[in-house]
């Protein structure tokens, strides 16, 4: 029987600035088309279907060939139409998570009741926790997120997420409740970053994995398969 894992996205699609926003399509293309020869994936967002990809993802990765495969893919299509509500997840039935990122996740997932019980079900289950550039909102989605001892999960862990320079040459520090990068650190994480902004960068500690930015999708599929064993 295949290992099945959880793509969580954000549902929503303004940013604090009032910009469309939402989840950064190749952080779902590329680990999806890493994972689904080998992993069956279930999709879910806090409202349930349809979670609304960002505009500008989009645009800026016109020519990806999995980014558009994705947006095209008829399995993907009714994975997106047809995607649980959060409350609708049982736990039990996953190896593990990954939060998908873009600005959206940092809107809505780290404040929901909701994604917060998620993912500290799967964390307490000793299940993987994976998230991708703001997917730490994903990884911002698991700043609320606990272990037994009632302490974050970045504290002492190494992680990464997208980083405090990569806000603010994207000019995004405005967008967003907070900084990633500040944010785990003031939650006792070890935040490592690649030599050079926008370059790949996963980082694995026990069950939490997480990627930096964009370039990290594809990576962060890899490290999830080499976690299950496959």
């Amino acid at each position: 029987m295949s290992p099945k894992f959880l793509f969580v996205y954000t549902s929503a699609n303004k940013n604090l600035k009032g910009g469309q926003t939402g989840w950064f399509l190749p952080e779902a293309a590329h680990p999806y088309y890493k994972l689904i020869s080998h992993v069956e994936i279930d999709f879910a967002a806090p409202a349930g279907p349809n979670p609304p990809v960002d505009e500008n993802s989009v645009r800026t990765f016109k020519d990806d060939e999995e980014s558009v495969k994705f947006l095209k893919d008829p399995e993907v299509v009714s994975k997106l139409q047809t995607a649980k509500k959060l409350t609708e997840v049982n736990v039990d039935e996953y190896d593990g998570v990954l939060y998908i990122g873009g600005h959206g996740p940092s809107i809505d997932l780290p404040t929901d009741v909701d994604n917060i019980g998620l993912a500290n079900k799967f964390w307490a289950a000793n299940k993987i926790v994976s998230a991708v550039c703001h997917g730490p909102a994903h990884k911002r989605a698991l700043v609320g997120v606990t272990d037994s001892n009632g302490k974050s999960i970045f504290a002492g862990r190494n992680a990464t997420g997208f980083s405090n320079a990569e806000e603010k040459i994207l000019d995004g520090v405005e967008s967003i409740p907070f900084l990633l990068e500040d944010r785990i650190k003031e939650l006792g994480g070890q935040f490592e970053v690649a030599e050079k902004p926008f370059s790949p960068k996963v980082v694995v500690d026990g069950n939490l994995i997480t990627g930096q930015n964009p370039a990290s999708a594809g990576p962060i599929g890899d490290a999830i398969l080499k976690s299950l064993g496959l």
